[in-house]
């Protein structure tokens, strides 16, 4: 079983989700008494946050490359940035280390080509929604994406993510607004929903909606047990 390495702290409310979910997957592979090896970095969220905030993607590289380079040289065998944010600097903090970094937004591409659908809903931080590393990576994979056109809509995402999802914070009044997004996104050709930001499924789920929905923490999670177990996941890493 390989060790899986896992940049957290991004934040810490969905890292607890990618603990469980490894263990709980690993178990239900290899049954018996058997859970996964798995190391964490937890960085320090206000770092990241004010990175991200300042558009420093430099600061952001630094403190995620040191982070992964601190797991691979504890014995990680794979790097997971557990955030998907954070994939704005994944090519370049994969070039920092020698072990394979898992992306969060190609595991998220087959999981839609599974579904066989082309046209997703995107929600998540302003950074994922308006800039263009998380698009641009689903194109390549022939995948569109549409996102909330309103610029309010977008805002409350990021705003309640920092200040509510992102401390554990999960209120029914944001749940309901965020159904009410995704409901406009649907109403424009989504076939399907990507949770775009890992604290996100902690609000919403499948539950919610008629239309495939796509729990990028779920699917990270247990893309990275495949890879532990050595068990082909048909991707580029």
């Amino acid at each position: 079983m390989k060790k899986i390495g896992l940049v957290g702290g991004i934040s810490w409310s969905s890292t607890i989700d990618y603990y469980r979910i490894i263990n709980e997957e690993t178990n239900r592979i290899a049954g018996g008494l058997n859970f996964a090896e798995c190391l964490l970095y937890s960085v320090n969220f206000n770092s990241f946050h004010n990175c991200n905030a300042a558009h420093d993607w430099d600061g952001s590289f630094a403190l995620l490359a040191d982070a992964a380079k601190r797991l691979e040289e504890a014995g990680a065998d794979m790097i997971l940035l557990c955030a998907n944010t954070a994939h704005i600097v994944a090519e370049r903090v994969a070039e920092t280390v020698h072990i394979p970094l898992v992306d969060i937004r190609v595991v998220t591409a087959n999981a839609i080509h599974e579904k066989k659908i082309n046209r997703i809903g995107l929600l998540g931080t302003t950074y994922t929604m308006e800039l263009d590393f998380y698009q641009k990576k689903l194109r390549e994979n022939k995948i569109e994406s549409i996102v909330p056109e309103n610029k309010s809509d977008r805002d409350f995402i990021e705003q309640t993510l920092v200040h509510e999802l992102g401390k554990g914070i999960l209120l029914p009044q944001t749940k309901r607004e965020y159904i009410r997004i995704a409901e406009g996104l649907i109403e424009r050709g989504a076939e399907g929903i990507v949770l775009g930001c890992t604290e996100i499924p902690l609000l919403i789920s499948q539950d919610d909606f008629r239309i495939p929905v796509f729990n990028t923490t779920e699917i990270h999670a247990k893309a990275a047990v495949l890879l532990s177990n050595e068990i082909s996941i048909n991707q580029h890493i």
